[in-house]
């Protein structure tokens, strides 16, 4: 272990946005609107504004394999925030979501539009609507709520925690990445125990557990996340890698994560989608890579 830092936090904390490191652009200690800035709304009952970061690919998803289901109403515009240029801080924005994080939706199918912001929460409002990916009976509802807010809770300590320090921050911190990995393999070696014994996180049943947790988790396992994969030993989680190629094969959830993607392959990006054919060129252009 090196050597303890000779910092000593000041009596009272005041903001310096140089020590903000790659996110100093859009980091800041107060909350509001900077700019006016109107969203925009497209023909279908579900407006979503979001990118395809890890909680935005939650909501695509659902929507996604709620559509798979034919359920019809869940036919969505899905808008880019471009969050390194701080769109999240335009007005109509903040209006959705004070919190100016993504994702955020607007529900237009009554006559009074109903906001939604969290993916978490987005996720049980879309269910509770529509009727699927969230058991009735008490004791499978009980689990699958119980698994889709340890996914809430937890995630911050592998994104804003480990992910900052390891990938992001402009200084390399010992203890602080010793402490962030710890607390991921842990988590890690939750969901591993957990999927050792069942199908799906929550049980038998896929839910909206299994699509909250995919992104963060499934991801980190697949390689995607922080270029940490060797770093964290994730091929040693078994079941999770099981459980993560098994949701690969879902068609659903190879359309969501390509809606409001800014990154990878162009082919693998649909940076808004307004309709279901929108994912068509998309997909002649991955037949054409591939040959």
């Amino acid at each position: 272990m090196s050597e303890p830092s000779e910092y000593v936090p000041p009596k009272v904390w005041t903001w310096n946005n140089a020590n903000g490191g790659r996110f100093a652009k859009t980091n800041r200690p107060v909350a509001g609107a900077t700019h006016e800035k109107a969203l925009p709304v497209g023909r279908h009952p579900l407006q979503l504004y979001s990118r395809g970061t890890p909680n935005g690919v939650k909501v695509t998803i659902m929507l996604e394999e709620l559509l798979a289901l034919g359920k019809s109403g869940a036919e969505y515009d899905a808008w880019l925030i471009d969050i390194g240029e701080g769109d999240q801080f335009g007005s109509g924005f903040v209006a959705v979501n004070p919190n100016s994080k993504i994702p955020a939706l607007m529900d237009r199918s009554g006559p009074t539009p109903i906001r939604v912001f969290e993916s978490g929460a987005i996720l049980l409002y879309l269910a509770e609507k529509f009727g699927a990916f969230l058991p009735s009976e008490a004791a499978a509802r009980a689990e699958t709520l119980s698994w889709l807010f340890w996914q809430m809770g937890s995630a911050p300590y592998l994104g804003g925690g480990f992910g900052h320090f390891y990938a992001y921050a402009p200084t390399k911190i010992e203890y602080a990445i010793d402490r962030f990995a710890m607390e991921v393999k842990r988590q890690l070696d939750v969901l591993d125990r957990r999927l050792a014994e069942s199908r799906y996180v929550a049980g038998d049943a896929y839910t909206i557990a299994d699509i909250a947790i995919f992104p963060w988790y499934g991801g980190l396992a697949k390689g995607w996340q922080y270029g940490a994969a060797e770093f964290l030993a994730v091929q040693d989680y078994k079941h999770v890698q099981r459980w993560a190629d098994m949701l690969l094969e879902r068609p659903a959830v190879k359309r969501g994560r390509m809606v409001n993607r800014t990154s990878g392959e162009p082919a693998s990006q649909l940076r808004e989608r307004h309709d279901a054919s929108d994912f068509g060129a998309k997909t002649q252009d991955k037949i054409a890579a591939a040959s």
